[in-house]
């Protein structure tokens, strides 16, 4: 008994078992839906914090529907913005939206994961197995390891940028200032929220000539935007050909994405003196490079999107639809999701019975699942579409191009969200949640439902083509 009672002491004397107690989840109350909630919560708290009048200069409450759409687009990383986000808030709203956008880039299991290690809370079996799909892994053993790993990760990347930046803006500006806006710059690029504090909705457009600050942000983009189990089989591996099928097919997709959209940017803008027409060669390449970039999907941007041909626009379009990798900070349908169904293609057109890629099989489970999130991203990008021409006085190209970029949490934009009506503003708004939460929930739910069928219909031929 005197041992009971000393452990009973020092655990009632711990500032971990007072809060929160009351507020631990029962043990196996986590599921699927805890996602959608758990996202939903922290955009409404968001919401609270950025009405209030220290939010913001004007010194008064705003609009809700304005504070709901920025609190959303910070924790969903999109960057889409109703107002300025480097004139219109106070540092203590812009350090919201930062916390928000950290919060929104580790993933709500990812940030509960953490949270539980803090207070010294016991992860169940049933809380692994939902955190290892949420970041895109099959298995369960190591996960919280993992989840160290990726925090210390993301932490040293964004220390490294934001020292980086730290640096080359406090060549012009006093180095508080610059501080800060290294920080929220480095976080905001390797969350790919595009975000900046930079001011007059400008992006990075004063950095158009600038190789470093574009460079920089260009790899914060990319690395936030693969994921960090792609790294660590990299690093465990180290050999090209003994690397997991998923890794090479991020590797393979991203690099030929960059590429082909780095080629496709200089061929459509390099004549477009409103963009890439008046830049030297060595500046049309480093901008069209980085316009290849950022549609995937980090929403800064180096040239006025509204002033970018049709064509440049459609393709920026598929590529804002397309991505970056599963368990990334990115949005989109993943290029997990690309790679596969391109190779699915491929050997479907070589009369393949099996379909795969790099010697290896695609399970015909992961085949269908991918169909159907592509095709449930483009049904709902096609309402949206139709809703917002019929309630904005805007083209076609401009709701398809807002739509998608919201869809794919990207944050590009022709410049027309401070004009969105406020039934625009929800429209995007619930679109910006979805985009962030429906491919993933989609996914989870299929696995969960994923069991063996002990008997099968009859066959029957469908005409195709």
């Amino acid at each position: 008994m005197p041992g009971v009672q000393k452990r009973y002491v020092r655990r009632d004397r711990s500032w971990r078992t007072t809060l929160p107690r009351l507020i631990r989840p029962k043990p196996g109350g986590l599921s699927i839906t805890t996602l959608i909630y758990g996202f939903l919560a922290i955009i409404a708290i968001g919401t609270l914090l950025l009405s209030l009048s220290v939010s913001n200069v004007t010194g008064e409450f705003i609009s809700p529907i304005d504070a709901l759409f920025t609190s959303t687009s910070s924790v969903c990383v999109t960057g889409l913005v109703v107002v300025d986000t480097g004139t219109f808030w106070t540092p203590f709203g812009q350090a919201v939206i930062l916390v928000l956008i950290q919060v929104g880039g580790f993933g709500f299991m990812t940030s509960t994961t953490l949270l539980f290690l803090v207070f010294g809370w016991k992860i169940g079996l049933r809380e692994r197995m939902l955190i290892g799909e949420s970041i895109g892994l099959d298995r369960i053993g190591g996960i919280v390891g993992l989840i160290k790993k990726i925090a210390i990760f993301t932490i040293v990347i964004e220390t490294v940028g934001a020292v980086i930046f730290c640096i080359r803006f406090s060549q012009s500006m006093p180095f508080g200032t610059a501080l800060w806006r290294a920080v929220f710059h480095s976080v905001s690029a390797f969350n790919n929220a595009g975000f900046d504090i930079f001011g007059n909705f400008r992006s990075m457009i004063d950095f158009q000539s600038d190789a470093l600050v574009v460079l920089v942000t260009a790899a914060l983009v990319i690395i936030g935007g693969i994921s960090f189990v792609v790294y660590r089989n990299i690093y465990i591996v180290r050999r090209f050909k003994r690397l997991a099928l998923d890794t090479k097919i991020v590797i393979v997709t991203t690099l030929s994405l960059l590429f082909v959209g780095t080629v496709v940017m200089l061929l459509t803008e390099s004549f477009n003196d409103a963009t890439l027409g008046t830049l030297p060669t060595s500046q049309k390449i480093l901008n069209a490079f980085f316009m290849s970039v950022t549609p995937r999907t980090a929403g800064f941007t180096t040239v006025q999107i509204g002033d970018m041909a049709d064509y440049a626009l459609f393709f920026t379009m598929v590529l804002m639809f397309i991505g970056g990798a599963s368990g990334s900070t990115a949005g989109g349908i993943k290029v997990n999701t690309f790679g596969m169904l391109t190779a699915t293609l491929f050997s479907s057109l070589r009369w393949k019975a099996q379909v795969g890629a790099f010697g290896r099989e695609f399970p015909a489970r992961l085949v269908h699942k991918a169909m159907t999130l592509v095709m449930l991203a483009l049904g709902y990008i096609v309402i949206v579409v139709l809703i917002l021409t019929m309630t904005e006085d805007i083209t076609f190209l401009q709701a398809f191009f807002e739509t998608v970029s919201a869809f794919g949490t990207v944050g590009l934009s022709t410049g027309i969200t401070p004009e969105l009506s406020t039934a625009g503003r929800l429209v995007i708004t619930v679109t910006m949640f979805v985009g962030r939460m429906g491919p993933l929930t989609l996914a989870l739910s299929l696995m969960k439902h994923n069991h063996t069928i002990k008997y099968r219909y009859p066959q029957e031929s469908v005409r195709i083509g």
